[in-house]
């Protein structure tokens, strides 16, 4: 293949709902773009772009395809992108490596969630936007409502380039504004007949073309002079406007296609190689450090991986962006990650699973390469000259469900958690980790759909039987008033015994309090380990001085505060930290649920020792049986996740999603157009994925993101505490 320059390098990512069409467009234009023979089709699973088993039998696509078609003399990059929310994560890393998003919408059924989902993705990385409507073939298509509501949605940027002379089941033209010509297409697609256009559409063309032509003006000022001087402008004028407009984004040309017939499909990458921008026509991508990497080839190497993905026969096939310089075969490149020296083997362009080798790639082109030993998502690549360069990574949004994971065979335990991290390295969006507290190994993605692929994979393609189960909440413990607890170990069963005696004051934590100085408490004494049930009462005042302090942030959240108190020697230095070691241990298992606990300060100001049988077990303890005595006398709390929620629903569904996020204890704190924002504890968003879509017809999409731990409500503590007191009789 030839090797294509920057400017020879277009890069755009097929953007839309799912059933749009993406992937049938996608095969159309590389058999316009001369790459393929022959169309394949979704129906007969034949495509090029969805080749995975599992989308074969799906017939969804389930991850983003590399793809590229030949016109004009240039290269056309092409990522097909998912439809369905679930896989945002290969949709937003695709808009970090092309210039320009073409939105394909099926003009059957308007703006959907899914045209909103891509847009905002679009807008959150400046991508520029072109609208493909497609389906124009089918009875229910309506052109012109759907492009109403596509201004009302995007505003008045959304510009007309051509509009269909007769969408429905007998569409086969267009009118192009651009070249003021109307494009006739035979049955079945393919080349073009062009035609002046004819009277019965004149008035309206010309109409149309006048917006074209002032949205085009409005984005250069020798535009605007010419357009003001002679009140038109000429058709390489007018590309060079809308050129303009689609670079800043303030203009969202609109194209008629229907790609199943490939009509209107050779146009539109026509006005792809003409129109979209080049790499090196957009921002530079930074550095971490704010250094810009300048899209030239005479610059140092820089390649930026924003995808892997596993081949049985090849292994982790890198798919790049070359940001800056060439790159060639054999060529040493850096990993500013792990600083490790990465050898650039062999050199792809990629259609599928089709992969050509090339001898050298150019600043601006998407490429892929094999065999590098450590490099991922989000790495960069540099030139032994520029080790140190960190390309700003990919952002991927937080989790939105959760779900335990188990092997149906325990030996299968090992296994499960090596392929659950080789499924994250290809999919960033989909992470497991092992939560000590549950006793659980919790899977969490994008949804329901998300989750129930990755089982899929787990047990077709790895053979490993598992099962979900319903996740348990990482509940929190604290307190919330001060407490007082006297625990004396002792032990004697021969020789050395154990012996350790501590006194401890417990109270909340918040930042910024003062140090403690005095506290008025309950007095506990629990005079023996041996008789455990021995306890007395009593009003004291207990007076500290602080004599050390160790502040430890805690690995599930919130702090520690650890006082040293002790006077005049009543228990050694050397021993206090093993008392801390008996706290931590029973933070780690609260005295309430055995969920972590949190916030708390404990001074230690007095105990007892023996010349003999004090050591380290006995005030370690000492420490633990004194913390749980103390909490339980300290209004313990049990804490529960809250989630910041924010619910896409269109208008007509609003009352429904409220009315719903209610019953599940949320707090609304706002509402903004077709946004709903709420707080919402984590233990009532099970599935909520599948009641939100539910209650919506798939028309709503939400986000969410941990926000806080509160305190649960007294009657939902009680039952708690119930059901860990069953547990615990169960397992014992």
């Amino acid at each position: 293949m030839k090797i294509y320059k920057t400017n020879e390098i277009k890069n755009i990512a097929l953007l839309g709902g799912a059933k749009t069409g993406k992937t049938t467009l996608a095969e159309a234009m590389l058999f316009e773009g001369g790459v393929i023979n022959r169309r394949g089709s979704v129906d007969e699973k034949s495509s090029v772009s969805d080749y995975k088993q599992i989308e074969l039998e799906r017939q969804n696509s389930i991850s983003s395809t590399v793809l590229y078609a030949l016109y004009d003399d240039k290269k056309i990059n092409i990522i097909d992108t998912p439809g369905f929310d679930d896989f945002v994560g290969e949709v937003i890393s695709a808009l970090k490596v092309v210039d320009c998003g073409v939105v394909v919408v099926n003009t059957q059924n308007g703006v959907e969630v899914g045209t909103d989902i891509a847009m905002r993705n679009a807008e959150k990385y400046s991508t520029p936007i072109v609208f493909a409507m497609n389906h124009l073939e089918h009875e229910n298509s309506n052109f012109d409502e759907t492009i109403r509501l596509m201004k009302q949605q995007y505003g008045n940027g959304v510009t007309l380039i051509q509009y269909p002379v007769n969408s429905g089941i007998n569409f086969n033209s267009f009118i192009d504004l651009i070249k003021m010509k109307m494009f006739t297409y035979p049955e079945g697609g393919g080349k073009p007949e062009i035609s002046d256009i004819p009277d019965s559409e004149k008035d309206k063309a010309e109409e149309l073309q006048n917006v074209l032509i002032e949205n085009a003006a409005e984005n250069d000022e020798e535009l605007m002079e010419i357009f003001f001087d002679k009140g038109s402008l000429s058709e390489e004028e007018i590309q060079k406007g809308i050129k303009l407009g689609i670079r800043t984004r303030g203009m969202f040309p609109v194209v008629c296609i229907a790609a199943k017939q490939n009509m209107g499909v050779g146009r539109l990458l026509e006005f792809v190689s003409n129109t979209t921008p080049f790499s090196n026509e957009l921002p530079s991508p930074k550095t971490t450090e704010g250094e810009e990497i300048k899209c030239d080839a005479a610059e140092s190497p820089t390649l930026f991986v924003f995808k892997t993905i596993q081949e049985s026969h090849l292994g982790e096939i890198t798919f790049f962006k070359v940001l800056s310089g060439e790159v060639n075969e054999s060529l040493d490149m850096i990993n500013s990650r792990t600083q490790n020296k990465e050898r650039i083997t062999q050199l792809f362009v990629i259609a599928g699973k089709n992969r050509e080798k090339v001898d050298k790639m150019i600043a601006g082109d998407i490429g892929a390469t094999i065999k590098l030993k450590n490099t991922h998502i989000n790495d960069t690549l540099n030139s032994v000259k520029t080790p140190d360069r960190v390309i700003e990574p990919i952002v991927f949004p937080e989790s939105k469900i959760r779900v335990a994971i188990k092997a149906i065979s325990s030996t299968d335990d090992e296994k499960l958690g090596a392929v659950l991290n080789e499924l994250h390295k290809s999919d960033q969006t989909l992470i497991s980790n092992y939560f000590k507290e549950l006793k659980q190994l919790i899977l969490e993605g994008q949804g329901e759909l998300h989750l129930n692929i990755a089982k899929w994979h787990i047990e077709t393609i790895e053979k490993i039987p598992i099962e979900f189960l319903t996740p348990k909440i990482p509940y929190r413990e604290t307190i919330t008033k001060v407490s007082q607890a006297t625990y004396q170990h002792k032990k004697q069963s021969g020789g050395a015994g154990q012996f350790g005696e501590i006194h401890i004051v417990i109270e909340p934590f918040k930042e910024g309090m003062p140090e403690p100085s005095k506290y008025k408490v309950t007095q506990m004494l629990r005079k023996s380990s041996v008789n455990p049930l021995n306890i007395a009462k009593g009003d004291a005042i207990v007076a500290v001085n602080v004599r050390g302090k160790n502040e430890i942030e805690l690995d599930w959240g919130g702090k520690l505060i650890f006082y040293n108190c002790i006077v005049g020697g009543a228990i050694d230095a050397r021993f206090l930290p093993a008392v801390l070691k008996g706290l931590m241990e029973r933070m780690e298992e609260g005295p309430l649920t055995g969920s972590y606990a949190r916030d708390i300060r404990v001074c230690i100001y007095d105990g007892k020792m023996h010349s003999v049988d004090s050591n380290e077990i006995s005030f370690k303890l000492a420490g633990k049986h004194a913390f749980s005595m103390a909490f339980k006398e300290a209004a313990p709390k049990i804490l529960e996740p809250i989630y910041d929620i924010e619910v896409i629903v269109p208008e007509n569904k609003m009352g429904n999603v409220m009315t719903d996020l209610q019953s599940r204890r949320a707090i609304i704190m706002g509402m903004e157009g077709e946004q709903i924002k709420a707080k919402v504890p984590l233990a009532e968003l099970n599935k909520y994925s599948t009641a939100l879509s539910s209650l919506t017809s798939g028309r709503a999409s939400y986000s969410m993101k941990f926000a806080e731990y509160a305190q649960v409500p007294n009657d939902i503590q009680e039952k708690l505490l119930k059901e860990y007191a069953e547990s615990q009789k169960e397992e014992d």
